[in-house]
């Protein structure tokens, strides 16, 4: 217990308001839309729980922003060619319909996102594996119409944060975690995209059917690349071009993006570099 509390006591403390201070000098404004990516851990401990870091971002963005995050579903199946045949099985026969009001949010990408998704006022997009939350004066337009095939494409919340002049927020977290850059794969002219099908079961007439679903593949990406990891390499040489805006918050190495020049200098990266 000594050394847990030994441990504790060192960790960088962040509070509201530094998180207000940090936020504010990266760039984060009021009426921005915004999509977060975070690791609350690497913020450090803050003063009064996980909670603040979206307090304090609503607070800057004020009533006239809107704040939306990736939440996923905790049992999402676009992995389902992988699984066994003893869990597809399972699944098959007892897994609930994914609901976009009750399901929970995917935690693996932050624990921010069943946070976000259960605040009072916010929208759940109802694409399972695609699912956006947001809060704010433009969620329920965000998550809204949200397609269950191709869920990254056109009329989705990727597409319509870019729309609304969106940005993207990168708090403690890997350059290949923006979500964004999946939308620039739906629209790069780039050929022979990978493809994946997978079923989600979903609440029909009050009834659980299982519905396939279409999707560029999001977990290997469209095409093999040479170099790996292509999200990565496209955000770090958009940052190399003088694009964004960096600093630290709490403890965390953050970055600030225009998500429609990020998504336009991804699609024209991906054209010049994955069609060879």
């Amino acid at each position: 217990m000594k050394r847990r509390a030994l441990i504790v006591s060192t960790q960088h403390l962040v509070t509201h308001s530094q998180l207000v201070r940090d936020l504010t000098h990266l760039g984060v404004a009021p009426g921005q839309t915004l999509m977060l990516h975070v690791s609350v851990r690497a913020i450090g401990r803050i003063v009064g729980g996980p909670d603040v870091v979206l307090q304090a971002l609503l607070d800057v963005l004020t009533p006239a922003g809107t704040l939306m995050m990736y939440v996923a579903w905790e049992d999402r199946t676009d992995d389902w060619p992988q699984w066994s045949p003893e869990r597809q099985a399972a699944y098959r026969a007892e897994c609930p319909p994914f609901d976009p009001v009750t399901s929970r949010a995917n935690r693996e990408w932050s624990i921010l996102t069943e946070y976000l998704r259960t605040r009072p006022g916010a929208y759940r997009s109802a694409n399972p594996g695609a699912s956006m939350a947001a809060v704010g004066d433009k969620a329920r337009w965000l998550t809204e119409n949200h397609s269950l095939q191709y869920g990254y494409g056109p009329g989705s919340p990727l597409a319509k944060l870019c729309a609304a002049g969106g940005r993207v927020l990168q708090i403690g977290v890997p350059l290949n975690t923006v979500t964004l850059l999946h939308y620039s794969e739906h629209m790069a002219a780039v050929p022979h995209k990978r493809t994946v099908r997978y079923p989600v079961p979903l609440l029909r007439d009050g009834q659980r059917v299982w519905v396939e679903v279409e999707e560029f593949d999001t977990d290997r990406g469209i095409v093999d690349w040479e170099g790996g990891d292509y999200f990565a390499a496209i955000v770090r040489d958009f940052l190399a071009a003088g694009h964004g805006r960096s600093g630290m918050v709490g403890a965390a190495q953050s970055y600030l993006f225009d998500a429609t020049a990020l998504h336009e200098f991804a699609v024209q990266w991906m054209q010049q570099t994955l069609s060879r």
